[in-house]
């Protein structure tokens, strides 16, 4: 897109936080996660404010202060702007709302998450107050900046745009959402006080995005169940992408090539691969199962074909996350005592690690329950050197795009993915060669800038629409 625009992201997580050194000085630490990392060219090439959550201490002394003025890796400037939160409502938002709640349910795991009774009270005096505040200083930054456009972030923040629009009628408002929607029949489970106030929200947006058409319709079918008008906003549909340049450069850094060199020193025959967090939705432990059924039925692959599994730990205050990791361990413990040597797995927050890992697997593995897109089935082949072999489950986002290059597996079915990750095994050279070189010159077609480009047209539209 030509021309710089004025942009307010707004987001729970910014794109660095603030803490004080040993001599007592403000120090800046960059923002991990894949959001910060997929906004870094919307800082770059445009005038930006960013509004995130206070989340430390020094965070929150830096919220009293104001709008600051900061510079993104590259030097390019920006501003910064940090809500200070209540406590006990941020508590309610996050651990009691947020996650697990909406997360759990567009993810379609309500059997692991039933609503406690106290949940429209955590709504009203936690979810609902904290996307106030961020609504307060949205406006305040409208009213700098009038002309501004406003892109919200992910979940956390569904209340938010309508509080906006009541305030500020004209702003052009922008929601991306980053997980899946579920259609009307999935949000049942939650009162419907709640279901409209989440829909109604987004719908104060001039665009709703989402990663694939298959989010996008569900969205629309619950707001038809609603009986929600859509009428006069675009609900559209663009899959994020990684940074192509950014993560070819990154794989031959040093940190990165550190770590490869170790892998490679204790390499096996055929290494199958997994980057994911502790997290149920990525169904950590079912594919476990599915490596141990694979090694049951074929005994020559004992010795010549080990799991790597690479987890970074989630969200360890809440119960099911802690349940989830119990049940990975156990997993993992049952399968190395019954194939010793055939696993290896890692918990910790490693991510040039992980990039190492994905330069050297035969056959990665994604078997999630529901992602909303999954990066990872898109970052490994890019930089992989071995023709490896994506599988990938038929839920994740990118499989609309990847299909026809992976071999696909269904989340639920662990006989299915042993049967799977042993094909991948078998497959050809050629075709595996075939099928990578396709992903990469996919992924490099359509990348991060594609994206970022998707996101300013959709507001270019929306402004001539409103015109």
């Amino acid at each position: 897109m030509a021309g710089r625009r004025k942009l307010i992201v707004v987001s729970n997580r910014g794109p660095l936080g603030y803490e004080r050194d040993d001599a007592g000085n403000r120090v800046a630490r960059r923002g991990a996660g894949g959001l910060v990392t997929a906004l870094r060219p919307l800082v770059s090439q445009h005038d930006v404010t960013w509004i995130a959550s206070a989340l430390s201490d020094e965070d929150r002394a830096a919220a009293a202060e104001g709008t600051l003025d900061e510079e993104a890796r590259d030097g390019a400037p920006y501003r910064l702007r940090f809500v200070a939160h209540d406590p006990s409502a941020f508590d309610l938002y996050y651990n009691v709302v947020a996650n697990p709640v909406l997360w759990f349910v567009q993810h379609g795991l309500w059997g692991l998450k039933q609503p406690g009774p106290d949940l429209e009270q955590a709504w009203r005096d936690g979810y609902e107050v904290v996307n106030r505040a961020f609504a307060d200083a949205v406006c305040a930054e409208l009213e700098r900046e009038p002309d501004a456009a406003v892109f919200f972030h992910d979940y956390h923040l569904y209340a938010a745009p309508r509080l906006v629009r009541e305030r500020c009628p004209d702003a052009v408002l922008s929601h991306f959402i980053h997980i899946p929607w579920v259609g009307a029949e999935g949000w049942r489970m939650l009162p419907e006080e709640i279901v409209r106030a989440v829909h109604e929200g987004l719908l104060a947006n001039d665009v709703v995005g989402f990663h694939t058409d298959r989010w996008r319709r569900a969205f629309v079918d619950a707001c038809t169940g609603l009986g929600l008008d859509l009428s006069g906003r675009l609900v559209t549909a663009h899959p994020i992408a990684p940074d192509v340049a950014e993560f070819e450069e990154l794989a031959e850094s040093a940190a990165v090539l550190e770590r490869e060199r170790e892998l490679v020193e204790d390499r096996p025959e055929r290494l199958i691969l997994r980057v994911d967090r502790t997290d149920p939705s990525k169904n950590v432990w079912r594919g476990l199962e599915a490596f141990e059924l694979l090694l049951e039925r074929r005994p020559d692959l004992h010795g010549r074909v080990v799991l790597l599994a690479f987890l970074d730990p989630s969200r360890q205050s809440i119960p099911e996350y802690i349940e989830e990791r119990a049940l990975i361990e156990a997993a993992a413990a049952r399968l190395e005592e019954r194939f010793p040597g055939a696993l290896r797995l890692r918990i910790a927050d490693d991510f040039p690690q992980s990039v190492a890992a994905y330069k050297q697997f035969d056959v990665l593995l994604v078997n999630a329950v529901m992602d909303g897109l999954n990066l990872v089935s898109k970052e490994a082949p890019l930089v992989n050197t071995r023709d490896g072999v994506v599988v990938l489950s038929v839920n994740a986002g990118a499989y609309e795009e990847l299909g026809p290059w992976v071999v696909p597996v269904e989340p639920y079915d662990v006989e299915g993915q042993a049967d799977a990750l042993e094909r991948a095994l078998a497959l050809p050279a050629e075709e595996r060669r075939n099928r990578g070189d396709a992903i990469r010159a996919y992924v490099r077609e359509h990348d991060l800038g594609a994206w970022i480009d998707a996101q300013l047209f959709d507001l270019e539209r929306a402004t001539t629409i409103r015109a």
